[in-house]
């Protein structure tokens, strides 16, 4: 059977096309995200400044999460992701340097600098110069007061230049120049410059040899000598990371990333694959029968019907995997363009993306060909000819079981968002929910599609009279295979709807709680960095100023007590001061003041104290953003809006635990007593390099944020869309093309070319209309429970006219793939189209 299978794709291409197109389009995406999620995996960040070390140690940017019972082995330990920086303590380089093996240790650091005439540039100790090959051009190594820099700063040996450094003046004496590599401080000024003594980014670990076993033996061992402090010991590639921290979270992000699109692209893979092979064994089932008929067991169908799609699929899948590969990295490129993972991380793409890509697409090919196949050889020869006319029977017990299971795990994901969840984190069930009530449509694609059609009967015949009554007849006759092409229009309209509003609902919602909670008139913020900590109280003593605070933003874990309700994310902070505090936010407090609101002091929602059993007065331990703890005091509580809970702390202690150890931002509320233009020029004068802006700087400068993870989710979503859309259009094509011979018996009996084309141009609106009228429905039992939740409101956030170009771009392809199929399905000659097989 498997040689009749090789004959009939090879004299019978047309037939198989859709099928193709649905599993190579399904191999691209499943490849795709299999390459962003190895990438993510290993997290390859090649070494650059200090390349010249073959161990690199740094502090881990993860934090376990406590457990409920942490003497429970069987409880599972999330981590969390750190903000900041997390450094490592200056008394493990003596313990490093005693390694056997170990010839060398240097403690690099970061100081991030402004340099007049250049902007930010990041300085570090002249020790590790010569680990990036950073060697001298001009001059001499430098002293205390001295510095190296840039030949492209246009600096030589003996100028006196002045570097902003934690936001102060320091001036410098040049001593010798690079060819590349920013600004070198003394090791001696290093310390005092980086803002944060007793502590450095990462340890440079020099060796005796260059031999990757032996390099290896010689980690073995660092390793064992800080076993217990955490810290990390990276060589190869992975030694980029201490240069390149973000690397960690972004690598977390791209397995998110690529688990959820690569899990939802199969889902729609199985479904598009399914549907599609099932509409073309339907459209041979005349074919099947006269098998059948002439002896062919039922078996011999099945496995023939099983080898062409196992045939197809690897010719499609080879396909799909091979451009998978240019569709990945560029998929990479535009993630790394927009900052989502640095440029320094290397694309990965092995062997396990490719045996995922084709086992997947075999597995569901084989899955569908098994059900198609078994439809095929169940049928009598005499009824499969008759069913290959009308489309026959449709409803099975297995169908309607797999229906309710979907409707049932539809409707307990409606009640768990509406019941448990809160915020944005209520958009987790979307995309499941989606591809559940649409399925569950689908199973039952036929009754469903028999009652619309019902219901537009007599409008569709007023309207466009024989026209339509031809196609309501047709439609009444094969529901099944009506039912067949108005499933992809629902399914790309369902999801492209949902997933589209479910953005602009998230951003609007979390740009309207980021507005609400802020009172300012001005912005201050610096082009040189951060502000220095005494420029607050300057800002408060101009004229025009009524309030000001300084404003930090990170984010931090509950340590203790016990929090079930933080996620791996944690906790948003804001930093502000208690002096300007009213004046700089809308929170008014249930409890408590915001006055006292200084030293180790925390101010958290009430519905949040409630859950830790804590009230004012009481202390909890919070794990900040660089890895440390800080135990503080509840000095009031507040009614936060739910899902978008924040902790305010005094701004200098937030600050001292961020990368920077300085305050980015002054808000300003002003009096109205001088003009706002006056009042910003006279605050841009404080300081070199401040910047004044109004309030929209601020709240835009948050909105930016959403709108990137918004169009991170636009651009993997899309995928999907696209791919919907191009088996959308298959299916189409394939079920017009497929009636040849019926338009040519209905040319033959007296109708023209154009009453057959205006029939179809009918019957293509009612499919359009039929699968954007249950796509409608699919988005609206998927959104409301996260609307309601996140909005109060059942409807979504976004303009309207994002719907109306949804379903005009469904309606478009919808009647351009009937309206262009049926024209070339109607150019040969009615008798030659009638007696075609």
């Amino acid at each position: 059977m498997f040689g009749i299978a090789l004959r009939t794709l090879r004299l019978r291409k047309g037939a198989f096309v859709a099928t193709f197109l649905a599993m190579t389009f399904g191999a691209v995406i499943v490849m795709a995200c299999g390459g962003l999620m190895e990438t993510g995996i290993r997290g390859e960040v090649p070494a650059q400044r200090l390349a010249g070390a073959p161990i690199v140690i740094t502090a881990p940017q993860t934090f376990d999460l406590p457990k409920e019972n942490p003497d429970d082995p069987e409880e599972d330990t999330e981590a969390g992701m750190l903000a900041e920086r997390v450094r490592l303590d200056t008394d493990l380089l003596s313990t490093v340097e005693s390694v056997p093996g170990v010839t060398g240790v240097v403690g690099d650091v970061t100081v991030p600098s402004a340099l007049p005439g250049v902007g930010l540039v990041d300085g570090h100790g002249f020790a590790s110069a010569a680990l990036g090959s950073h060697t001298l051009t001009s001059g001499e190594a430098p002293g205390p007061g001295e510095i190296v820099l840039d030949e492209a700063a246009g600096h030589q040996a003996g100028d006196r230049v002045e570097l902003v450094v934690n936001a102060r003046t320091v001036p410098f004496t040049v001593s010798g120049t690079v060819a590349a590599g920013g600004v070198f401080f003394a090791d001696a000024d290093l310390e005092q410059l980086s803002g944060h003594p007793g502590r450095v980014d990462s340890i440079a670990v020099l060796t005796d040899t260059d031999s990757e076993t032996d390099t290896a033996t010689v980690a073995a061992n660092v390793e064992k000598a800080l076993d217990g402090t955490g810290a990390i010991v990276r060589t190869g590639d992975d030694r980029g990371v201490a240069e390149r921290p973000e690397a960690v979270a972004a690598s977390e992000s791209l397995i998110v990333m690529a688990a959820v699109t690569g899990g939802m692209g199969l889902s729609v893979a199985l479904f598009v694959i399914s549907a599609t092979l099932g509409l073309s064994i339907r459209q041979r089932l005349r074919e099947l029968a006269l098998l059948r008929a002439i002896g062919t067991t039922p078996g011999q169908v099945r496995r023939m019907v099983i080898g062409e799609a196992l045939v197809t699929s690897l010719v499609a899948t080879a396909l799909g995997a091979g451009l998978g590969v240019p569709f990945g990295q560029w998929l990479f490129d535009q993630l790394t363009e927009r900052g989502v993972a640095p440029a320094a991380m290397e694309y990965s793409l092995g062997w396990i993306p490719l045996v995922t890509a084709i086992g997947s697409s075999l597995l569901i090919t084989l899955g569908a060909g098994w059900v198609a196949g078994r439809r095929a050889a169940r049928a009598r020869p005499a009824e499969a000819l008759t069913e290959a006319g009308t489309g026959g029977r449709w409803l099975s017990p297995l169908r309607v079981t797999l229906a309710v299971l979907c409707f049932g795990g539809g409707l307990a994901l409606f009640i768990v968002t509406i019941a448990v969840m809160t915020g944005p984190i209520a958009a987790s069930t979307t995309g499941p929910a989606v591809l559940l009530w649409a399925i569950g449509l689908a199973l039952l694609g036929p009754g469903v599609a028999r009652a619309m059609l019902a219901l537009a009967r007599f409008p569709v015949r007023m309207l466009t009279g024989t026209a339509g009554y031809l196609a309501t007849l047709n439609a009444r006759t094969t529901t099944v295979r009506l039912a067949a092409v108005i499933t992809p229009v629902m399914l790309a309209t369902g999801i492209a709807t949902s997933n589209i509003y479910l953005q602009t609902t998230t951003v609007e919602v979390a740009n309207e709680a980021y507005a609400q909670n802020l009172r300012a008139d001005l912005v201050i913020g610096s082009a040189t960095g951060g502000l220095a900590p005494e420029l607050v109280e300057e800002v408060r003593q101009v004229p025009g100023v009524a309030a000001a605070s300084e404003l930090v933003a990170t984010t931090a874990f509950v340590a203790a007590p016990y929090d079930d309700s933080q996620s791996e994310e944690g906790w948003q902070v804001q930093g502000v001061n208690a002096q300007g505090a009213e004046g700089a936010t809308t929170v008014r407090l249930s409890e408590g003041s915001l006055a006292d609101l200084s030293g180790d002091a925390i101010v958290l929602p009430a519905a949040h104290a409630a859950e830790l059993d804590r009230s004012v007065g009481d202390r909890i331990t919070l794990r900040m953003g660089d890895g440390r703890d800080a135990e503080v005091r509840i000095v009031g509580l507040y009614p936060a809006r739910e899902g978008f809970e924040t902790l305010l702390m005094p701004a200098d202690l937030v600050a001292a635990h961020t990368t920077s150890g300085l305050p980015g931002q002054i808000v300003v509320a002003a009096s109205g007593e001088v003009a706002s233009d006056a009042l910003a020029a006279s605050l841009a004068g404080l300081a070199p390099g401040l910047t004044v802006a109004d309030r929209e700087a601020l709240t835009s400068g948050y909105a930016e944020d959403q709108e990137l993870g918004a169009w991170i989710n636009y651009l993997m979503m899309g995928m999907l869309i696209a791919y919907t859309a191009i088996s959308m259009v298959n299916s189409l094509v394939m079920s017009t093309t497929a009636r040849r011979r019926e338009f040519g018996l209905q040319r033959l009996t007296g109708s023209t070319r154009g009453q057959v084309l205006r029939m179809m141009t009918v019957e293509a609106g009612m499919i359009a209309g039929v699968g954007i009228v249950l796509g409608t429905l699919v988005t609206a039992v998927t959104l409301m429970p996260f609307t309601l939740v996140v909005d109060e409101s059942v409807l979504p956030s976004g303009p309207l006219w994002v719907y109306l170009v949804i379903i005009g771009t469904a309606s478009v392809l919808t009647l351009g793939a009937t309206l262009v199929s049926t024209w070339l399905a109607t150019r040969a000659r009615p008798v030659d189209a009638a007696v075609a097989a």
